[in-house]
């Protein structure tokens, strides 16, 4: 079972690239308050961080291609149903 998804079991669950979205909103919230801190760590945060963000940024372009891919082909999601795979 998963637990921000959405699934047979958890069909008020999220898409995975909402998820993503928001893991990058609150990086960027806190990268906001780190940015000028010229302490050789806080810096070292903020190189990480940037380099999270891209990978999140692709993450959500791929995220959002699966379902693109997904609604083209089987149409939206209906009653929590699985569209590919095994239920």
């Amino acid at each position: 079972m998963t637990h921000f998804l959405i699934t047979d079991e958890n069909p008020d669950g999220h898409k995975l690239e909402d998820i993503l979205r928001k893991i990058r909103s609150d990086i960027i919230h806190r990268q906001v308050k780190i940015i000028d801190d010229d302490n050789p760590v806080a810096q070292k945060i903020v190189a990480n961080n940037i380099v999270i963000l891209n990978h999140l940024s692709e993450s959500i372009a791929l995220a959002e291609s699966s379902t693109l891919m997904l609604d083209k082909s089987f149409g939206p999601s209906a009653d929590g149903k699985p569209r590919i795979g095994v239920e």
